[in-house]
């Protein structure tokens, strides 16, 4: 019975031990996410790029295009801008 109540023993210590690091793990987690929080990142706005002329699509694709979206979506659906991405 003695080792019965030695493994517990350790069982106990151990498991408490867990938990305790698991716990700071996230307080400490927590309180660095609070403390970026306050001191946001100043982010640039994205400068725009020159917009080149898109290529045009040729009827035959646009015709593939259009149906494809009608067979998939049941006649519900309907294409109206295509671009490339």
């Amino acid at each position: 019975m003695e080792n019965l109540g030695l493994g517990v023993q350790l069982m106990v210590i151990g498991m408490a031990t867990v938990f305790i690091i698991l716990a700071l793990v996230i307080f400490l987690g927590k309180g660095l996410i609070s403390i970026s929080n306050k001191f946001p990142e100043k982010v640039a706005a994205p400068q725009a790029r020159p917009q080149a002329a898109a290529p045009q699509v040729s009827a035959k694709t646009k015709a593939v295009i259009e149906a494809a979206v009608s067979q998939i979506t049941g006649g519900k659906g309907h294409v109206t801008n295509i671009t490339k991405l």
